[in-house]
């Protein structure tokens, strides 16, 4: 199982000598449609591109005021937290925002002050077409450049707008992701897919947050879920004595500007931060199912394996020691 470790860390050594970019590097303007497939989708590599979208009116229509009296009164889905960590774990939970539906000036409300809790515009599955269709006429409906390049039209556009304390917790998408900041900025940690040996996975019972009449957030189960597979570790405050392997990722860390348009390529892992009433719409093209999908899932199941066989250690004093989240239990009764 060592050796199958050892293997894994040097996997990670190769794709970082290899192809990939100590930062994250910036293209002056929309690419070709197939340099760019060249040369960052085929090879899995993030950039940021700046004046990809200066002709979109949003840039500077989406102000407050405008907002209010285009859409003010449209009902929306809203994510809604006690801490600013929707779908995240929580202790030995993997806790989601309460679901709430607002019309949207009582979300700029929120932006300006005057409500509790932390609210996050983030619902996906194309929340800006299905919820917000009186804003598309500020931008396009899809990127030409990306979808010549990979041949599809997006499968999701998304409409984000938050507060400074709304976090999402590292994770990963299968979408080949363009990421349009409108105003404000978004702050991105990212990691490679091939740094997957050093990132701790968990299982967690699903819970939701739910906001009682006092006003205080209690945690609600979901007891006929299934476990959720998540990762435990804070990129910000990694607690590298519970997590050890952590200490041989190499975090990329970007700021993406009003203006400017990252993207992020499937399976990358990302932790985002943002400016307080930050605006960004993004855009998820469907990643191939291919050969680069099938190692992935191989190289995931490598890490399984190893995190399993480390995870359970049994000595001559009859403890069980847990690697992975740093739990003790006497099992001597069972050895």
């Amino acid at each position: 199982m060592e050796s199958v470790r050892k293997r894994l860390a040097e996997c990670s050594q190769e794709a970082h000598d290899l192809y990939l970019n100590q930062s994250v590097p910036y293209l002056d303007g929309p690419p070709d449609p197939l340099l760019f497939y060249r040369d960052w989708i085929g090879p899995n590599k993030p950039c940021i591109i700046r004046n990809a979208f200066n002709h979109w009116p949003a840039l500077s229509r989406w102000t407050p005021d405008y907002l209010r009296e285009k859409v003010g009164s449209k009902v929306i889905s809203v994510a809604v937290t006690p801490n600013g960590y929707a779908d995240a774990v929580n202790g030995d939970r993997f806790v989601m925002p309460e679901e709430r539906q607002m019309c949207f000036s009582s979300v700029l409300d929120v932006i300006e002050g005057k409500r509790s809790g932390v609210f996050y515009v983030q619902k996906q599955c194309s929340n800006l077409l299905q919820e917000l269709p009186e804003l598309t006429d500020d931008l396009e409906p899809h990127v030409s450049w990306m979808s010549a390049a990979l041949g599809k039209l997006p499968d999701a556009v998304n409409f984000w707008l938050g507060e400074a304390n709304a976090i999402t917790s590292m994770h990963k998408d299968h979408y080949e992701n363009l990421y349009c900041v409108i105003s404000g900025e978004k702050h991105f940690i990212l990691l490679p897919p091939t740094d997957r040996p050093f990132i701790p996975y968990g299982s967690y019972q699903p819970a939701v947050y739910h906001q009682r009449d006092d006003g205080e957030f209690e945690v609600v189960d979901q007891s006929d879920s299934e476990k959720v597979p998540w990762i435990p570790l804070d990129p910000l405050d990694p607690d590298l004595q519970r997590f050890p392997q952590y200490r041989q990722a190499r975090p990329l860390c970007c700021t993406v500007k009003a203006g400017e348009m990252l993207f992020l390529p499937s399976l990358w892992f990302h932790h985002v931060r943002q400016s307080h009433g930050c605006i960004a719409v993004n855009f998820w093209y469907d990643m191939e199912y291919d050969i680069k999908y099938n190692y992935f899932q191989l190289l995931e199941a490598l890490c399984d394996v190893t995190a399993a066989g480390a995870k359970v250690c049994v000595n001559q004093s009859g403890l069980r020691i847990n690697s992975d989240i740093s739990d003790v239990d006497d099992v001597s009764s069972s050895v």
